[in-house]
């Protein structure tokens, strides 16, 4: 188990913060420029890309319904041959779906899930390690906090009682009714993303003593990685105010997808150390050290949760405005506006995930309570895309 603090300096910077000064302009107040580690996702935009630019127009095909009768999904995981994991935010229970014939038996339950408003058990990852270690990470709400925690998972054990006891390896992050964050990821650098909410506490996101509104960086143990802004301390980035989305391109740039409150979601470009500005600015704002992002859409056209990269371009899948958006890419730039599939078709989408193939992995979340009707089927879907 494993809570990072920061030093009582922090505090004093993180009051410059809050009234939207900063020495550089960009960053933590006092801190230089940083460049972020090798293979941490933040490589410079004038740096050599891997991928050519995506064409402007794209297409998506729904191949087929692999899954329905989901509860709340909301994480997901595929695993090696090709079956995915399943988290149910509100049951606190991982599934295993077989992409075959969508067959689904229990993991188990995993401990200790508070499931109350948005909380309860978000989302779920692979451990970098996991043909060696069957580590299954998960991100969840308890009686006091969000946090993250690993668990072995034996597939000859009996259906239910395939999980090991939680092993806790971050806690303290805030919880709330609303905005809990709960996207992880290990990055192409093997550490842990965390993308975490402000709970409804909107000054959370600028303190830099809580672990509230930020992207952590961190081990797969808990600890800081190395390389991130502050050695002693596991944020990233910090101004977000629900960030559930976490992705990398082919030039391991990380970008997330953010809510809004009433007038701008947003995709943001993810640099070690840079503020987003929340709650200070919403949208692409123009104020001096704070992070525009790179694409806004109202909320009532997006409400980003999951976000994926495939064939040159990032998906984003949205809740309220019950679409998948692409965005075309050419570097770290878009090369065109966005471009909405599915809209209406399937009701509100919560997780999209890059396949092997180029394809991608889509669940909806109509059995979240906010579904129309409330309480309608959820399903696992495989989407073919250019």
């Amino acid at each position: 188990m494993r809570r990072i603090t920061v030093t009582a300096a922090l505090a004093t910077a993180s009051l410059l913060l809050v009234g939207g000064c900063s020495s550089g302009g960009d960053g933590f107040p006092g801190e230089r420029r940083a460049t972020g580690p090798a293979g941490s996702g933040s490589p410079s935009e004038g740096g050599a890309s891997a991928a050519a630019a995506a064409p402007a127009k794209g297409s998506v095909r729904v191949e087929r319904t692999v899954a329905t009768k989901l509860k709340s999904p909301w994480g997901l995981a595929p695993l090696p041959g090709g079956d995915l994991l399943v988290s149910s935010r509100d049951t606190g229970k991982i599934l295993r779906v077989s992409a075959k014939d969508g067959g689904q038996t229990e993991l188990g339950t995993v401990p200790g899930v508070a499931a109350a408003g948005e909380g309860g058990l978000l989302g779920i990852a692979l451990s970098p390690d996991y043909s060696s270690d069957h580590m299954v990470y998960a991100y969840f709400t308890t009686d006091s906090d969000n946090r993250v925690a690993r668990m072995s998972y034996d597939e000859k054990k009996p259906a239910g009682s395939r999980l090991g006891a939680p092993d806790t390896v971050f806690r303290g992050i805030p919880k709330g009714s609303n905005h809990n964050g709960g996207r992880i990821a290990f990055g192409p650098d093997k550490m842990l993303y965390v993308g975490t909410g402000e709970s409804g506490q909107r000054d959370l996101a600028q303190d830099e003593k809580s672990f509230g509104g930020k992207i952590l960086r961190m081990t797969p143990d808990g600890r800081p990685a190395e390389g991130n802004p502050r050695p002693d301390s596991v944020i990233y980035t910090l101004g977000h105010r629900n960030v559930q989305g976490l992705a990398w391109d082919a030039d391991k740039r990380l970008w997330a997808g953010e809510f809004g409150q009433d007038t701008w979601d947003e995709l943001n470009l993810v640099e070690p150390g840079k503020n987003y500005g929340w709650p200070l600015v919403e949208g692409k704002g123009d104020r001096s050290g704070y992070v525009a992002p790179v694409e806004q859409w109202k909320t009532s056209e997006a409400s980003p949760s999951g976000l994926a990269y495939a064939k040159g371009s990032l998906w984003m899948a949205g809740l309220r405005g019950e679409r998948l958006w692409r965005v075309p890419l050419k570097g770290a730039r878009p090369v065109a506006e966005p471009q909405s599939f599915l809209e209406k078709k399937y009701g509100r989408l919560r997780t999209v995930v890059p396949t092997d193939d180029g394809g991608l992995w889509l669940t909806t979340s109509n059995t979240d309570g906010r579904g129309d009707p409330a309480g309608d089927d959820d399903r696992l879907l495989r989407l073919s895309v250019t």
